[in-house]
């Protein structure tokens, strides 16, 4: 229900049947309810999720799921889409039911902005290559995506940015060249900032501010540490019971496992076995013969239930999955964004392919943005902002993603110290989202990277002191920040020692796996035709 009032569906009369039958209300953080619901309940939310699904959402037109009426809607959509093969048992009409739009898409109205054509968004492209800037204050409702502030006025202030962050033309479609120091960095970048979000998971931002600042860490310039810190206050805000034995300061010993890093794995896996031709079907099946289904959660879980009852792709999103526009499919999409270096268009669609098994709409979009986003720092060619840039050309300029993105960037412009620009984001966004969904993390992460300017200690603790789910977080912009910086040797020591070149993870034949051969194996992916 929180789910259909943030794209605009009216289920008013669905909450009121819940409610009369002695629904609660969702849990504020997470989690199953105590006591168990009973089963007559149960039953009743089964039904009332279908009814959900059905249910029509205005803001439809602007956020399709299908790869061909994403490109239409994207009028600076970089070069040829490296489509692949269609996913299996996809229709013909998007859900909403509407036929693919021009290559420039529709004439749209945006409410509170002037009618907008496709031809219209790419002349008033900004400094990054995209659409207007968002909005420098929070917005009003943040699931709608016009871009001024309440009172229709631009954004305040002159960029922050280098003169040289410009609009830039299309990238183009050759791949540019990777060696395997960028994509050890990668990995290496990506487990760091996932391990220092562990302990923290969940917390809320007072508690991870003051946890930080009672051990003189903040900002955050290294590992979370029990020691030192008052009683009091670790009784207050605890750690993440199951994280906290192994990502602290005091007892790090190799990389444990977290599916973070267990979904990049599953992908090098994906494509040893099927290359880049590989469908959504075959992904399923990877799935269900190699990912134990206790390492799944929100939309993945409901997606690989959706498997074992026999449903096919990409219903398996979509039927009783009231997280399919959280952050999973972001979380799955590195490993296509390093091996189509130089190529965010082929990086998009297949993450595409992958993120349509459990996600649609905004979700979907994620794992596009930051397949993108990676493929640009992959190829070494552009700074975090054009690779920012870059990522935000593969997403629909009108959805709520793009402009979670956007208000995230301009508010990393506009704002001095960094914990201000998070206020901002929380302003905004942490009244109505869940700390998994995929919105505000996503203004998070764009706002942790501009924000840091390429700097790879900034970036992951930019990520992580953000809160929401700050694993995910950092382990994404570990990865880019370590993509940007070239080889493990500019990676900071006191971040990757810990780590001793050693992962740990429930993915068969991967566990104990040294970073530098899952950097060599993923170069080997890189240069596959």
């Amino acid at each position: 229900m929180r789910q259909a009032a943030l794209d605009g569906r009216d289920a008013g009369e669905i909450e009121r049947r819940w409610y009369a039958a002695g629904g609660a209300p969702a849990p504020d953080r997470a989690g199953a309810s105590e006591p168990p619901a009973p089963a007559r309940l149960r039953a009743l939310a089964g039904q009332l999720l279908d009814e959900l699904a059905q249910l029509e959402s205005p803001l439809a037109a602007d956020e399709p799921t299908r790869l061909d009426q994403i490109i239409a809607a994207c009028p600076q959509w970089p070069g040829p889409a490296e489509t692949g093969p269609a996913e299996t048992g996809q229709a013909a009409t998007s859900q909403d039911g509407t036929a693919t739009a021009d290559r420039n898409g529709p004439t749209v109205t945006d409410p509170g902005s002037p009618t907008v054509t496709g031809q219209d968004r790419t002349a008033a492209a900004d400094r990054g290559g995209t659409t207007a800037a968002a909005p420098a204050q929070p917005p009003a409702d943040p699931h709608r995506t016009d871009t001024t502030h309440q009172g229709g006025t631009p954004g305040p202030g002159p960029s922050r940015l280098p003169a040289a962050v410009r609009a830039r033309p299309p990238l183009a479609r050759d791949p540019a060249p990777t060696t395997p120091a960028r994509l050890h960095a990668a990995w290496l970048g990506r487990a760091v900032g996932c391990l220092l979000g562990k302990p923290v998971e969940k917390l809320p931002l007072a508690g991870i501010r003051a946890l930080a600042r009672a051990t003189g860490n903040w900002p955050l310039a290294t590992w979370f540490t029990a020691r030192g810190v008052p009683a009091e206050l670790l009784a207050a805000y605890p750690w993440n019971r199951r994280s906290a034995p192994t990502s602290l300061a005091e007892n790090i010993d190799g990389m444990p496992e977290d599916d973070d890093l267990n979904y990049p794995l599953l992908t090098l896996l994906l494509l040893q076995r099927h290359g880049r031709a590989f469908t959504t079907a075959d992904l399923a099946r990877l799935w269900l013969d190699e990912l134990p289904a206790g390492r799944t959660f929100t939309a993945e879980r409901i997606a690989y239930g959706n498997l074992l009852a026999g449903v096919e792709p990409p219903e398996t999103a979509r039927l009783r999955n009231p997280f399919r526009e959280w952050i999973g499919a972001q979380i799955r999409a590195d490993v296509h964004g390093w091996t189509h270096p130089g190529d965010p268009a082929g990086a998009a669609a297949q993450a595409h392919r992958d993120a349509v098994l459990t996600h649609t709409g905004n979700g979907v979009y994620g794992a596009m943005f930051t397949a993108a986003a990676l493929a640009v720092a992959a190829g070494g060619e552009s700074d975090v902002h054009g690779c920012l840039a870059a990522g935000l050309r593969v997403v629909p300029p009108r959805s709520r993603y793009a402009h979670a993105i956007r208000f995230g960037i301009e508010t990393a412009r506009t704002e001095g110290e960094f914990d201000a620009v998070v206020d901002r984001l929380h302003a905004a966004y942490g009244a109505t989202h869940h700390w998994v969904h995929v919105l505000p993390n996503a203004a998070l992460l764009a706002a942790a990277l501009t924000h840091a300017d390429g700097d790879f200690t900034r970036s992951v603790g930019n990520a992580v002191s953000g809160g929401w789910d700050t694993d995910s977080n950092g382990a994404t912009a570990g990865s880019l920040a370590g993509l940007l910086a070239g080889s493990p040797a500019a990676l900071p020591d006191h971040w990757t020692a810990p780590l001793k070149n050693r992962l740990a993870t429930s993915v068969p034949g991967y566990d104990q796996a040294g970073f530098d051969t899952l950097a060599a194996l993923t170069h080997q992916e890189a240069l596959r035709p």
